[in-house]
């Protein structure tokens, strides 16, 4: 009886941990992202996800030397490489067309608009995953495309390109999302953000080809960028802390805090609050979100 008492104890604390990180990964992500926005008005998107995948790198390196395991070393080696190289390109695609956009969008907005992944990666389940989407969850997904249909208005304000990268980086990381499922249990979590770390870095750094960078900041400018690319890449460790010690179900519901994390961001310190009709089709992709990550809805 002692026993199952310490074990039920102990597993409520494990969750409160899980929670409490992944509540910080969820802050970590918000404030990331209002540094960027802020830090495009002065630094092109490359230099942005160059400090950042650099930084991410250096957090890669240190995660594989605790792992311990020299064969994780030779992420080359790995086995379903194709399938880590396949996700690490989804999230490096993300990467550059969410930092490119957001040079141009409004914080909030742009958010939501990739607050649509959730919904694309249900969408998707049936023909990757083999899932069973019912069809209520069917009318849970067009109802929250319709909200983003709300957002973008085309002939709207919002700039067509930005609003086609964001859709872009949202159907991406779907994806990036249904790959994870696929080799969650298969491949040590260090490998996969090694993996994910390199492709980034290299990837979202090709347009530099094109637009090279022809201001380079200072050093301590430099630093500051690597500092925030630090945050990203710890939100990433928390996250995948979090999901060691919490299932995804009831991890999923607690995303949407971030989408009201960057309204509140973009109305008090970019002075960019949504209008109407764009905060309803948040609501609307808030909503629709909510229902699909409640535990048991998506069989």
């Amino acid at each position: 009886m002692a026993d199952t008492a310490q074990a039920a104890t102990a597993s409520r604390q494990l969750q409160r941990q899980g929670m409490l990180m992944f509540l910080g990964a969820l802050l970590a992500f918000a404030v990331y992202d209002a540094f960027a926005k802020h830090m495009l008005a002065h630094y092109p998107a490359t230099l942005m996800n160059l400090t950042r995948y650099a930084a991410v790198c250096s957090l890669a390196l240190i995660g594989l030397m605790r792992h311990g395991d020299w064969s994780a070393w030779q992420v080359w080696r790995q086995p379903h490489r194709k399938l880590l190289l396949l996700r690490s390109l989804m999230l490096a695609i993300v990467a550059t067309s969410f930092m490119t956009a957001l040079a141009s969008m409004p914080l909030a907005e742009a958010t939501a608009i990739y607050f649509t992944a959730p919904l694309i990666m249900v969408a998707l389940s049936p023909w990757l995953l083999g899932e069973a989407v019912g069809r209520v969850q069917w009318v849970a997904v067009l109802l929250g495309f319709a909200g983003m249909l709300l957002i973008v208005r085309p002939g709207g304000s919002l700039p067509l390109a930005g609003s086609l990268l964001m859709a872009l980086s949202a159907i991406c990381y779907a994806l990036f999302q249904v790959l994870t499922r696929r080799l969650s249990g298969l491949v040590p979590a260090p490998v996969q953000y090694a993996y994910m770390a390199v492709v980034c870095l290299v990837v979202t750094n090709l347009p530099a080809l094109v637009m090279p960078v022809e201001h380079w900041p200072g050093w301590d400018e430099i630093a500051v960028l690597l500092a925030g690319g630090l945050v990203s890449g710890a939100a990433q460790l928390l996250l995948l802390a979090a999901f060691q010690r919490v299932s995804a179900s009831v991890l999923a519901p607690m995303n949407y805090l971030q989408l009201l994390l960057a309204v509140l961001i973009s109305t008090f310190w970019f002075q960019r609050p949504p209008d109407g009709l764009a905060l309803a089709g948040m609501g609307v992709i808030g909503a629709a979100g909510l229902y699909l990550a409640w535990p048991r809805r998506l069989k």
